[in-house]
């Protein structure tokens, strides 16, 4: 069994579907999220945070809102570490799998939650959602 935190995609077509959380507030965000929807297989489903009713078994809206989220199976890939696996379910994903290089993928995740950070801050700061935390 492949560790969850590999960046390809499952391939096991009797799972169920990866999911990626994602900010559909965020205009960035959906604009990934058109480009990826064009392009992904039918094994990942794209999930705006926005539409969600909170649920027990998923992290609260805050801390979704805060980072990329894919949910596999029972394992939850965060981060760029999500962006990169996401991607895989793509004919283009190979591109993205650099960014997990050992010399990479620390310099890339940092700049990713320096964005990300900045993103929350600016999009939420007088934000209602802050108060769940």
């Amino acid at each position: 069994m492949r560790h969850p935190t590999e960046v390809g995609p499952r391939i096991d077509p009797m799972s169920d579907p990866d999911i990626l959380y994602y900010d559909g507030s965020c205009p960035l965000c959906r604009r990934e999220m058109a480009h990826l929807a064009q392009l992904k297989s039918d094994q990942l489903i794209l999930q705006d945070i926005h539409a969600l009713s909170q649920a027990n078994d998923i992290p609260s809206q805050s801390a979704l809102l805060k980072n990329l989220h894919l949910r596999r199976g029972d394992a939850w890939i965060t981060g760029l570490d999500a962006n990169i696996a996401a991607w895989q379910y793509t004919r283009i994903g190979v591109l993205w799998r650099w960014l997990s290089w050992p010399v990479i993928n620390p310099i890339a995740t940092w700049c990713y939650r320096q964005w990300a950070q900045r993103r929350f801050a600016k999009r939420y700061a007088d934000s209602a959602i802050l108060d769940g935390e």
